[in-house]
């Protein structure tokens, strides 16, 4: 067995279903799991017993007294044992590698990030070797390793390809693997973060769900049926191909008026370079903006308007429950939030239900647990894409 593998794998496909139930929505009582699994009480028994017996699930108080007239030892929640393993997490960067340790249940327990120098793939795996080595030092329990990289990725193994990192078929899973003796999930970073706010986060409970993520690129992840819709695009060229106005602004390659050219961060600071002759950070644009300043004020409303058009696209042809918009580049909500939301009004139906839009600001932790999320799911719990 691989090390670090927890004693209670691998799990069958009845017990898997019980875990995941338990994992996501827990605690529950036998008779509310039996009823959401169909199953009879026998089946939850035997389905239950070796999960109990192995440490992955435990009985918890109900908190309550037993009901007037109850006959024989009344029946204890079922809950999931967080702590009995912990998943290393992965965000990387053009410059930087985030981790996290998270328990069973993905809160994170640890942080610990490491400047990125460079782009060989070699050492890159290095880095990630050397940080696990620091991170299992102080968390032995560890079980696996998620790791999120913006652009494409294969099989959950491969960078098929990767514009940050100049990445193309590189190995990642395999690589690391060696050098950790770890199992190691990759998958791209959006599909990530979509999956931890699926199983705990925002979406937790939807049947239709919507992440939308802006800063360093435009990420869009769809769930439906409570499951993660798996794409070809998900990676950080999506919102060149999603035009918002066809007289917008340029970006330094050319793509005029596309999500990209209107909401990313790099594509703000440019503008505002080509304007003023001078860099800003995005920060600044924003403070510039909300001072009233007239060229960040101008390229603020633009974006403002471009976020709204955009939402209000993909309320009306997805029909989320809920958007959750999410990235680096959400200060802009602090700045314009009323110019996003006059806009996702006018271009939605009058009688159409109000979007329900969830502002995160999330830093990239956030994201790294996205990728621990993906170790919880696919190695432990072995649960199918999406």
């Amino acid at each position: 067995m691989t090390a670090g593998t927890a004693s209670w794998l691998p799990l069958s496909a009845g017990e898997r279903s019980v875990a995941i139930e338990v994992l996501v929505h827990g605690p529950l009582s036998r008779s509310d799991l039996a009823r959401r699994l169909s199953l009879s009480p026998g089946s939850l028994t035997r389905l239950t017993k070796p999960l109990i017996e192995s440490g992955l699930l435990i009985e918890v108080p109900d908190g309550g007294a037993p009901a007037e007239g109850r006959q024989g030892r009344p029946s204890q929640p079922l809950d999931i044992v967080a702590e009995s393993r912990s998943f290393l997490g992965f965000k990387v960067t053009e410059d930087m590698v985030y981790g996290v340790v998270t328990t069973l249940r993905s809160e994170i327990v640890a942080r610990h990030d490491r400047p990125l120098t460079t782009h060989d793939p070699g050492e890159v795996v290095d880095l990630l070797a050397e940080m696990t080595a620091e991170l299992a030092h102080v968390h032995p329990r560890l079980a696996g390793i998620g790791i999120g990289v913006g652009g494409l990725v294969q099989d959950r193994a491969v960078v098929g390809e990767s514009p940050f990192l100049q990445w193309r078929d590189i190995p990642l899973a395999a690589l690391v693997e060696e050098r950790t003796g770890l199992p190691v999930v990759v998958e791209n970073d959006v599909a990530a973060f979509v999956e931890a706010e699926t199983w705990f986060g925002a979406g937790r409970g939807l049947d239709r769900f919507v992440v939308l993520t802006i800063g360093a690129g435009i990420g869009y992840g769809l769930v439906l049926g409570g499951r993660r819709v798996p794409s070809d695009g998900e990676d950080r060229d999506f919102g060149r191909r999603w035009i918002l106005d066809p007289n917008g602004p340029l970006t330094p390659d050319g793509d005029r008026g596309s999500a990209v050219s209107l909401l990313t961060i790099p594509s703000i600071r440019y503008q505002i370079r080509a304007a003023t002759g001078r860099d800003h950070s995005y920060e600044e644009i924003l403070a510039g903006a909300a001072a009233g300043e007239p060229m960040p004020a101008r390229v603020v409303d633009e974006a403002a308007r471009a976020l709204g058009t955009l939402v209000a696209h993909i309320a009306n042809f997805a029909m989320p429950q809920k958007i959750l918009l999410a990235g680096e580049g959400v200060g802009l909500m602090d700045v314009a939030r009323d110019t996003v939301e006059e806009t996702i009004r006018a271009r939605r139906h009058p009688l159409a239900t109000p979007v329900d839009l969830e502002t995160r600001v999330s830093d990239f932790h956030d994201w790294a647990r996205g990728a621990a999320v993906l170790a919880i799911q696919v190695l432990v719990l072995g649960a199918a894409d999406g």
